[in-house]
């Protein structure tokens, strides 16, 4: 018998929700540890990423959050402030509530916002270990609360050398809590944790997903120093012209702010993500089937509901935070014996996670240069002729000889047609390209050297974690 959301003991509106979003039917880790966690158990839950193992935990806690209190309720850590923001951003996007409040928290913004955020009163902290034990010494975060405790990717916040900080914040929390614990390996560490600090947990486990499909062409493009990753899709929309493409993005934000800026300069696109209400998602789809709209840019979880047979291309403008979920984007593309193309944005913060996809295909990605000024010329000429010899066997043709013959008494008939030629070619040449935007030489990045040796737990905290990048942190269910 087919399991569904109905048979899970969620709400109805939630159920709706999810059904909005394109959710069909439960993974094989939703449908095991949803219940688990609904009736109160601790749950350990063994599956690799992109699983669905973040709405097998944020499911339940949702279903339970009391939003007429403002204290925290939910503490969720994650290795990676990537982690993190998609985290919350599903935590959004299933969300029924109003008056529901999420804090992302990491390292890289001043922490004075994240303070003014916990002092207004939140209901949910997802973060890293490092900014959450930096609050939590500063008394600014306070657990007394607190309900239900998360880690996700045990393993990687041990690898990382989060260990020892994860089980002082566990040490914080009240003994009255339910925890979860997600991890893909369970090395000898983990299991110390998991009989430490859960009780009498209850053990769930699901196999690996599929391998990538095989006719696929993936590529990398590195993001050259000082460009934005606008500005390179740009000449590679100019030289693959897709027939149809997924964009995926890490928030809806970047699909709103990129979707615009496509429009601007002529591109068939829309946005697809979890602000829009179900009639539009639908009015969408239809219109990306039909043909009327060429590129759509997609979160994760909206893409659920976009589901198109003779997808030509898949955009990987943000790297997933998983190779699963690497694998489940480019896999919508090379469906029913036909070849697709996966093409990946790439920045230096990248690298790593680019290894880990390598390892999951074991195959090596090919890195490409940026399509140059002179080969996306040609790829506009070469569009240019195939549209010429179609109106040379048009009717309408007919009706612009005598100009020609007029012309002709005075021009070479040659320069007439350059001419022509020169004019729509520079009515249809998009603002961009008449800027100077040749690629650098130099974009592919030198080979890592791994180092030997462990990163202990405060080098990893404050260097691996609280100073990259400059992102926005902060995550509210609404503004106030």
């Amino acid at each position: 018998m087919t399991i569904s959301f109905e048979n899970l003991g969620l709400s109805e509106a939630r159920i709706n929700q999810l059904q909005t979003l394109g959710f069909e039917s439960p993974t094989e880790i939703q449908e095991k540890a949803i219940p688990l966690l609904l009736e109160g158990h601790d749950v350990l839950g063994q599956s690799q990423t992109g699983t669905g193992k973040t709405a097998a935990y944020s499911l339940p806690i949702l279903e339970q959050i009391d939003t007429r209190n403002s204290n925290v309720q939910a503490l969720i850590l994650t290795p990676t402030r990537e982690l993190a923001q998609q985290v919350a951003e599903a935590l959004k996007d299933f969300s029924t509530e109003r008056r529901l409040y999420i804090l992302t928290v990491y390292g890289g913004q001043s922490i004075e916002r994240q303070i003014r955020s916990l002092e207004r009163g939140v209901q949910i902290v997802v973060g890293t270990p490092g900014r959450v034990i930096d609050l939590l010494e500063r008394k600014k975060l306070v657990l007394d609360s607190l309900r239900w405790a998360v880690l996700d990717e045990a393993d990687e916040m041990l690898s990382m050398g989060f260990i020892d900080d994860v089980k002082t914040i566990l040490r914080k929390t009240p003994d009255a809590r339910n925890t979860a614990c997600f991890s893909a390996t369970m090395p000898r560490e983990i299991r110390d944790l998991v009989n430490q600090f859960l009780k009498s947990p209850v053990t769930v486990s699901v196999e690996r997903t599929q391998a990538a499909p095989t006719r696929i062409d993936q590529h990398l493009y590195m993001v050259p120093r000082g460009w934005s990753k606008r500005k390179a899709l740009q000449p590679i929309l100019e030289i693959e012209d897709p027939e149809s493409a997924i964009i995926f993005v890490r928030t809806k934000q970047t699909a709103s702010d990129l979707t615009s800026k496509l429009q601007e300069i002529g591109h068939s696109v829309d946005e697809y993500h979890g602000n829009l209400s179900q009639s539009q998602r639908e009015r969408l789809v239809h219109r990306f089937r039909e043909g009327k709209i060429k590129l759509v840019v997609a979160t994760d979880i909206a893409a659920r509901g976009l589901d198109v047979e003779n997808l030509s291309h898949v955009i990987n403008y943000d790297l997933p935070d998983n190779s699963e979920t690497y694998i489940h984007r480019i896999g919508r593309t090379g469906r029913a014996g036909k070849t697709g193309t996966a093409i990946s944005l790439v920045e230096p913060i990248d690298r790593r996670m680019v290894r880990q996809i390598e390892k999951r295909l074991r195959q090596k990605l090919e890195t490409c240069k940026l399509p140059s000024r002179s080969q996306v010329e040609a790829k506009r000429l070469e569009k240019l002729q195939n549209e010429i010899k179609e109106s040379l066997a048009g009717e309408r043709m007919a009706s612009f000889l005598p100009l020609v013959r007029e012309l002709s008494d005075e021009y070479d008939p040659q320069a007439i047609a350059a001419a022509a030629l020169q004019m729509i070619y520079d009515q249809d040449c998009p603002d961009w390209m008449k800027t100077d935007w040749e690629v650098p030489e130099s974009t592919v990045p030198k080979p890592v050297i791994k180092r030997k040796g462990k990163y202990n737990s405060n080098h990893s905290k404050h260097n691996g974690n609280s100073n990259r990048g400059n992102r926005k942190i902060v995550t509210h269910q609404q503004s106030r």
